[in-house]
């Protein structure tokens, strides 16, 4: 039975993407609200490929087996992990980032999507070049105190090892009065990752104001197809994960929506 549903879920799943597409994928902080088998199960409706996982889905802490065995679930539901994501590497600890660095690595995880500090991010370089894991600095925007906009990670990173670069979080970045698009022209290479939302209301004075106004994405007012049309120019590689934050308890439907939005603006610059 077991076999049966593995097989039956990869012949559901869209192939990859052409070479010269975007990888549309799912930031599983979407699905917080839900366990991993209930999370893939409603994942594999959506029909992308690609996957960034939150440890609520694939604790920092498990039994090897165990890992092994939820590694093999994600792949069977016919996803691609891309990275995982956010971890903390604000502690000023080796001992900690090393640890970090191995969840990643049992994980089969080629990146993580991560929240440093800026003392501890040029302290991670050691841990890129021996794992060969890439580290992407997720903005966070007004509110952080240490990275609010994709700027600031680049003034760091634009030094450092060159698998050490951002994850542009769109709507964090326009909450800051920061242009997407020129953020992402500026960070080029160094971008590795990407979260896409859509907001209503772009920037206040009022940070929840903004933050709050989270819609599907084509709702709002995110120049989702400038966003696009720069990524295929710069050949970009790697993940467009959505982060839906909104409707928890019920996502799937803004998802279908939001993918299905996305999907007809590649499309549309296609042709």
């Amino acid at each position: 039975m077991e076999q049966d549903e593995a097989s039956s879920s990869k012949k559901k799943a869209l192939p990859p993407p052409a070479p010269d597409d975007l990888k549309l994928g799912i930031a599983s902080y979407s699905f917080r609200e839900f366990g991993r088998k209930t999370m893939l199960s409603m994942a594999k409706k959506l029909h992308v490929p690609y996957i960034n996982l939150k440890d609520v889905h694939m604790a920092m802490v498990m039994k090897d087996t165990d890992r092994e065995k939820a590694v093999k679930e994600i792949h069977a539901a016919g996803f691609t992990i891309l990275g995982g994501g956010t971890v903390d590497f604000k502690k000023d600890d080796e001992a900690d980032m090393r640890a970090k660095f191995e969840y990643a690595k049992k994980c089969g995880m080629p990146l993580m999507v991560s929240a440093p500090s800026r003392t501890t991010l040029p302290k991670l370089e050691k841990f890129v070049k021996e794992y060969d894991i890439k580290i992407a600095v997720h903005n966070h925007g007004p509110e952080d105190k240490e990275f609010p906009t994709p700027q600031s990670v680049l003034e760091i990173v634009k030094n450092l090892d060159p698998r050490m670069g951002l994850c542009i979080d769109v709507g964090h970045t326009c909450r800051t009065g920061t242009d997407p698009v020129a953020a992402i022209r500026a960070a080029g290479p160094r971008l590795l990752d990407m979260h896409v939302k859509d907001l209503a209301i772009l920037q206040s004075e009022d940070e929840k104001t903004a933050k709050d106004s989270q819609v599907d994405v084509g709702d709002g007012k995110m120049p989702i197809v400038a966003i696009f049309r720069e990524l295929k120019k710069m050949n970009y590689k790697g993940g467009v994960m959505l982060e839906y934050e909104i409707n928890e308890s019920d996502p799937l439907p803004g998802m279908h929506r939001s993918f299905g939005f996305m999907r007809g603006v590649l499309a549309g610059l296609k042709s």
